[in-house]
């Protein structure tokens, strides 16, 4: 048999005693036994406060947070960053081209302009050209006219020398010269 030793302790002790005892669910007694057991075992002095197993429970729920956000890390947060940069990267990309096509599209109006300004000078000099051709063809049938003028002129001519005998006089001969002559500057 058991001997039984007592423990005189006050009446805050004791309530406090009998909430851990009600709490736990077992006698005052027993829960005596198993705190003399525990601080036996754990060879940790009452007075520490730092209790090692709260310790452990604050670390392993510390390292379970921390195992929760690397993985949300890398199921979330890791994908939703390459996406992110990729399309930073694309975004980029597009404001290039856009810059890009910007720049082109200002050469393209400057050549534009300079082709419609180019199409006016040409225009102008097909213009210019259309005048000179028609001024080269009057010209040309100016001078055909002139030719057949002058052919008539000199036809006239000889035929009045021909008509001419020895007996003609050389004043007669001097008008026929002097009238092919103005003839010929009235052309």
């Amino acid at each position: 048999m058991e001997t039984l030793r007592t423990i005189k302790y006050n009446t805050q002790t004791a309530l406090k005693m009998d909430k851990i005892a009600q709490k736990l669910g077992r006698p005052n007694r027993l829960v005596f036994a198993q705190m003399v057991d525990y601080f036996f075992r754990s060879k940790k002095d009452p007075l520490d406060i730092n209790d090692e197993l709260l310790k452990n429970t604050l670390l392993r729920q510390h390292k379970d947070y921390i195992g929760f956000i690397k993985t949300q890390e890398n199921d979330l947060l890791i994908p939703i960053k390459r996406e992110v940069d990729r399309m930073t990267g694309n975004q980029r990309d597009i404001n290039n081209i856009l810059k890009e096509l910007e720049k082109r599209s200002g050469t393209l109006v400057n050549g534009q302009g300079e082709l419609l300004s180019a199409g006016k000078n040409y225009s102008s000099k097909l213009s210019n050209t259309d005048e000179i051709l028609k001024n080269i063809l009057v010209k040309l049938s100016t001078r055909e006219h002139l030719k057949k003028q002058f052919h008539y002129i000199l036809g006239t001519y000889i035929k009045s020398r021909d008509a001419f005998s020895i007996m003609t006089s050389a004043k007669e001969k001097e008008e026929l010269i002097r009238i092919t002559k103005s003839q010929i500057d009235f052309l």
